[in-house]
């Protein structure tokens, strides 16, 4: 069997991997704790299911637009107008399967054959293989614990060559929950003016899940100027419980929205009416289900970390969003003699039965992601499994 050069480049997910490692033990009656996997627990809120069943009534089960329905198009720029106080009109928005799927159609429709892309480490497992299957470049920036997972100016201004044609930004964080403030953004802004032919991305998907000091912020609400050559890529998957839905969007300049259209015309068309529907009241109905959710994220915040740091040669700092922890591990795996982070969670999962994910998969080896997007009785019992395999 021949098959192309680009899936060859490309990887499997490793956080779908590890999840579906657990689920292969658990069906051999394994009693397995999954932190895998960056989906919140909660049951979808009852409007936004009733909204969907309405949907299917009504019989709105046809093709729609392949960028989206205008109604969901426009309460999407209504949302970004007063939250944001950005303003977009519909035909600068498109609607998609998923967040990934916009990224995606966002390389597809920017990149050309070495093009490069400036990933952030530690980043979302998916960022450096869309790109490659794009024919860019990624170029990984590591912004590691020391410095608080975030990249500094100086560091992008020396990763920024004439082949940059694309900087993805991501907070709060997937993997580190760790969430810039707007004295970062002016910072970064200020190196980026310097390159005006480079594209910035800012992944807003855990926008709504946070507990900073300051209120949310991306780069094109502090810099204005760059708004001509920034896309917002953001869902509903996360903060309304919705991951199974499959809805996401972007927003950008016309021009490239138009391209992304094109894209996704001759791979999924449009996105699922009945879920698009769902997705137009989560973000026009009520949305008190989200400060419930946040407020249940930061408690087990809180514990996951406090513990994380009670086993020796674990250091995790606190994260300020999303709903994973990021901790240092490379004290254990130094201290029990195993090879890297994914020996560690090979041992994790085999000896204590809990599924964690290496950091290697997001390009920062001697750290494990935790999701603690599950009940506090469930981390509980991780959290002393792991301290019991790793001598805390």
């Amino acid at each position: 069997m021949i098959l192309s050069d680009r899936v060859r480049r490309v990887r499997p997910s490793p956080t779908l991997a590890v999840t579906a490692k657990a689920a292969e033990l658990q069906a051999q009656g394994r009693n397995i704790i999954s932190l895998g996997a960056g989906e919140p627990d909660f049951d979808t809120p009852e409007h936004i299911r009733a909204a969907a069943i309405a949907a299917i009534d009504a019989g709105f089960t046809r093709y729609t637009a392949v960028e989206g329905i205008l109604s969901l198009r426009q309460a999407i720029a209504k949302r970004l107008r007063e939250d944001q106080g950005l303003e977009y009109t519909p035909d600068e928005i498109i609607v998609s399967t998923g967040g990934k799927q916009s990224i995606y159609n966002l390389f597809q429709a920017v990149l050309n054959p070495d093009d490069e892309v400036i990933v952030i480490a530690p980043y979302w497992v998916s960022y450096p293989d869309m790109v490659r299957l794009a024919g860019g470049e990624a170029v990984i920036v590591l912004a590691g614990q020391s410095q608080g997972f975030k990249v500094t100016p100086a560091q992008l201004a020396s990763a920024i060559t004439e082949k940059t044609r694309v900087i993805v930004l991501n907070s709060p964080s997937n993997p580190t929950g760790v969430a810039y403030t707007r004295e970062d953004w002016l910072a970064i802004a200020e190196v980026l003016r310097a390159h005006p032919r480079v594209l910035i991305a800012t992944d807003d998907m855990y926008e709504k899940i946070l507990w900073a000091d300051e209120p949310f912020s991306n780069i094109a609400m502090v810099a204005p100027d760059l708004l001509p050559r920034i896309m917002i890529l953001n869902g509903v998957s996360k903060a309304y419980a919705m991951t199974g839905w499959r809805i996401g969007y972007a927003a950008g300049p016309a021009p490239i929205i138009k391209a992304m259209k094109v894209i996704q015309s001759q791979s999924t068309s449009g996105a699922c009416s009945i879920a698009q529907v769902a997705a137009q009241e989560a973000i026009e109905g009520d949305q008190s289900d989200i400060a419930r959710m946040v407020k249940s994220f930061q408690a087990r915040h809180d514990f996951v970390v406090a513990r994380l740091n009670e086993i020796p040669d674990v250091v995790c700092l606190p994260s300020q969003g999303a709903f994973y922890s990021f901790p240092d591990v490379s004290g254990v795996i130094k201290r029990m003699g195993l090879a890297d982070d994914v020996a560690l969670t090979e041992l994790l999962l085999e000896q204590g039965g809990v599924a964690v994910v290496p950091g290697t998969a997001f390009g920062a080896p001697g750290h494990v992601r935790l999701s603690y997007a599950t009940s506090m009785a469930d981390l509980e019992e991780a959290l002393r499994r792991m301290a019991e395999v790793m001598g805390g």
